[in-house]
């Protein structure tokens, strides 16, 4: 039906409340780069309309922290753009502080906890590769 496939890879090791924090964050940054991918507001029986949502299923993976830097490397190598969360962003309290620490790092070094793609199906199954279903 779709296209393209929408995955995050989280890595395996973070804490319940990291891992919704994180994936909240990517899918906000995927949405926010590609509206296209946001349907109709829902609206109930009783006529209360609610924000609407991806239009497409969304995978989400999990990753040892090198398999992650792998996936990380390979979306850039195939210039694929990407939400990235790494671990010092959660030391800080607001967009600003994040942007501000994330800029201290590169592709080498960056300790990636979270990253969120979209593009053509085969094209995510490859850069995704190591990755499993997330438990």
């Amino acid at each position: 039906m779709f296209d393209t496939k929408i995955a995050i890879v989280l890595r395996n090791n973070l804490a319940s409340w990291q891992k919704l924090n994180v994936t909240a964050f990517l899918m906000s940054g995927l949405a926010g780069e590609n509206p296209e991918i946001i349907g109709e507001a829902y609206k109930d029986r009783a006529g209360n309309l609610y924000h609407p949502l991806s239009i497409q299923p969304i995978i989400v993976l999990s990753a040892e922290g090198e398999t992650l830097s792998a996936i990380h490397r390979r979306s850039l190598e195939r210039g694929i753009s990407s939400s990235l969360f790494i671990e010092e962003m959660f030391a800080t309290g607001h967009d600003a502080a994040n942007r501000a620490v994330f800029a201290e790092y590169a592709p080498d070094d960056a300790k990636v906890v979270g990253i969120a793609i979209r593009a053509e199906k085969k094209i995510v199954d490859k850069i995704t590769k190591g990755a499993t279903m997330h438990q």
